[in-house]
């Protein structure tokens, strides 16, 4: 947790932040450009993320996504809340049509494993995610849609590769 963290929970918490989710997003690019990859909004806030390629399920295109993740003992949980929002977020149909992702964190690149969690699995999953990111209770009742959660496990014997 950084300094920052409280502030963020704190904007993270206005009801109207789903509206400007993307201007959210590129100026967290912005940020990213100018830093040269270094540093996010999630950097900035203090708050643990990881950035998420998959290729599109129709483009075939990598698409990089950065998110808020909680880390486990075998890699990340991630969440599609899209801040609460009523639409789902494109990637988690992307993440749904494969099996596999590659994960940015702190300059390296690993490749894991993607499970969609349910029930008693997702539930655990989702008060860890609780843990890091508070706002996750608020989201949830912003919406009607059920929040996805997603297990990415790391593949610990895949040789990791620094980024350039």
């Amino acid at each position: 947790m950084g300094l920052l963290t409280p502030l963020a929970i704190k904007i993270g918490s206005i009801p109207w932040m789903p509206r400007y989710l993307p201007q959210i997003v590129k100026c967290d690019k912005v940020i990213a450009a100018v830093t040269r990859q270094r540093y996010g909004l999630l950097d900035i806030a203090g708050l643990p993320h990881i950035t998420v390629i998959v290729r599109g399920r129709r483009s075939g295109v990598e698409r990089a996504t950065a998110l808020l993740a909680a880390p486990t003992d075998t890699g990340w949980l991630i969440a599609g809340s899209y801040f609460g929002g009523p639409d789902m977020p494109q990637w988690v149909y992307n993440l749904r049509a494969t099996d596999t992702v590659k994960v940015r964190h702190e300059g390296m690149t690993s490749v894991a494993s993607v499970r969609e969690l349910d029930g008693d699995e997702r539930a655990q999953a989702w008060q860890t995610l609780r843990a890091t990111w508070p706002n996750f209770d608020l989201y949830e009742k912003r919406t009607d849609r059920k929040i996805p959660v997603f297990s990415l496990v790391t593949d610990k014997r895949e040789d990791r590769t620094t980024d350039q």
